[in-house]
């Protein structure tokens, strides 16, 4: 669902909500609170992880990156079939698609060896799952619930937002959270959801994103964010909001009729980018090849949804914390944002860090790769005053994607996904969070902060020698135009005199809905 059209189905929602009244949700009823389990020490996944501790760790935590789609999606499945404990599951989308049902049905199967599963997904993109995730949560040891749940449950998105359209501010605020974690021992957590196109698995178009796996204490303050989600008042058990139809046992027929059998397995290469082997094969062998550093969990409160002022809103968000972060830069900060509108805070911010000698890079999308084209047009309005500043920009290219070494892209184009900041050369965020106003004051976000020049390092090596090779960099022209400069084979550019990709008939069209939605909204 792209910016575009969801405006087109708020403009719509309102004329039929004046019309014809909207749904309501019934009261809710507080289900009894849960807790990540404790006991967990025997488990097999806890015992990998303490068998890839270090004796001299001191409270750091494991960490490992996975920039690679097929395996990041091979940790989780992995991590998935050998739970013995707990599987603790929150997202903001989870499609149903090859992927979301290979996920799910790993969570199904886990349940049936007595694991405990719970699902936490944001209703907002929930249209038409209604009774896939009821007829799982039929399925004893797993409960399914529903974030900030949109009044109206029949229909398409569109029909969906015009029931809800009474209740807007539901609407629009959203749990953008993406996070897994296995037995309370071993998590993998980042920007990517569930669904064909984070993984690489899609024909049409596929992210480029990332995620960590981690283990040690970071993965306990992960599994305490999860419980505060978990046991909010803006989450609701799906029975709730979903009555049951069907009796337990042909609810499970049900869903194992739409979930479909067990598809081949998503294969993966000896060693990824990074020159690691799948984490399937090391739990096999009962060791992580993990880096150990300091990490700590940022995480925004779920009540942030009904603060009511942007500085109420934007008061102890993940934002505000990684915005400090980047105001202790020495040398360099990078910014990796597919969604990135700095507004007049973030360009005193980043301004002021340039005008200190700090030399600050943004790598976003470009009109032609990203899938809000009004969220680019947010970002441009800023785009040249920020190259007459000495920031350097760079945008992706999206048929360009076998340049970043992140996986078979074949025909689809790339787009840009991930949501990481880079700091100096010893500080790194990895999360969920946008930098644009959205991420800041409208939905609520997670991600890591670590402290660690190897784990900077490492991440540095996915860069090539020569740059981003993916990406257009963008400059300025002696009349003050903007050029884009796509590399060459042989070492030089081609240079973009117009934005690459694109035509003036769908440029027009962007900016004229531009013109109806607010930069707060993007």
């Amino acid at each position: 669902m792209t910016t575009t059209r969801s405006l087109l189905a708020c403009v719509l929602a309102c004329c039929m909500a004046w019309l014809a009244g909207c749904a309501a949700l019934p009261a809710r009823q507080p289900p009894p609170p849960a807790y990540a389990l404790a006991d967990v020490g025997a488990a097999t996944l806890a015992r990998v992880a303490a068998a890839s501790t270090p004796a001299d760790a001191a409270g750091r935590s494991g960490l490992r990156m996975l920039p690679e789609g097929p395996f990041s999606l091979d940790a989780r499945l992995a991590l998935a079939a050998a739970a013995q404990k707990s599987l603790d599951l929150q997202y903001y989308q989870l499609q149903s698609d090859s992927v979301g049902f290979m996920l799910l049905r790993a969570a199904r199967d886990a349940a049936a060896r007595g694991v405990r599963v719970r699902l936490l997904v944001d209703d907002f993109y929930t249209a038409g799952q209604d009774e896939l995730f009821s007829t799982l949560a039929a399925y004893p040891n797993v409960q399914v619930r529903l974030f900030n749940p949109l009044p109206e449950r029949k229909g398409s998105f569109v029909g969906r937002f015009i029931g809800s359209a009474a209740v807007f501010s539901r609407i629009n605020h959203r749990m953008h959270n993406k996070l897994f974690i296995a037995d309370n021992s071993i998590s993998v957590a980042g920007g990517r959801n569930i669904g064909d196109e984070y993984f690489m698995q899609s024909e049409t178009a596929n992210f480029i994103d990332a995620d960590v796996l981690a283990t040690g204490p970071v993965v306990r303050e992960q599994s305490a964010a999860f419980d505060l989600y978990w046991n909010s008042a803006h989450v609701w058990p799906i029975e709730q909001v979903v009555p049951p139809l069907l009796a337990p046992e042909d609810a499970r027929r049900r869903f194992d009729e739409i979930a479909g059998p067990q598809g081949p397995p998503v294969p993966v290469r000896a060693h990824d980018v990074l020159g690691k082997t799948s984490v399937h094969q090391q739990l096999a062998e009962g060791r992580l090849d993990l880096m150990f550093a300091k990490a700590t969990v940022l995480v925004d409160q779920p009540d942030k949804i009904t603060r009511t002022t942007p500085a109420e809103q934007f008061d102890g968000s993940v934002t505000q914390h990684v915005m400090e972060l980047m105001d202790t830069a020495r040398t360099q900060v990078l910014i990796i944002s597919p969604y990135f509108i700095p507004g007049r805070r973030g360009m005193e911010r980043l301004g002021r860090a340039v005008g200190n000698g700090v030399k600050v890079t943004i790598y976003t999308n470009s009109l032609s790769s990203t899938d809000e084209p009004l969220v680019y047009l947010g970002y441009a309005r800023y785009r040249d005053d920020l190259l007459k500043l000495g920031f350097e920009i760079y945008e992706v290219a999206p048929h360009r994607g076998a340049s970043t070494n992140l996986g078979a892209f074949g025909t689809s184009i790339s787009r840009l996904h991930a949501k990481i900041s880079v700091v100096d050369d010893d500080r790194i965020f990895v999360g969920s969070m946008n930098l644009d106003s959205r991420s800041a004051r409208i939905n609520t976000e997670i991600g890591l902060i670590v402290e660690s020049a190897e784990v900077v390092r490492e991440f540095r090596r996915l860069i090539p020698a020569r740059g981003f090779q993916s990406a257009y960099r963008l400059r300025l022209s002696d009349s003050g135009r903007v050029e884009w400069l796509e590399p060459r084979e042989d070492g030089g550019f081609t240079v973009h005199h117009d934005n690459p990709g694109t035509n003036w008939i769908a440029e027009f069209w962007n900016w004229f809905n531009a013109l109806f939605v607010g930069e707060e909204q993007l």
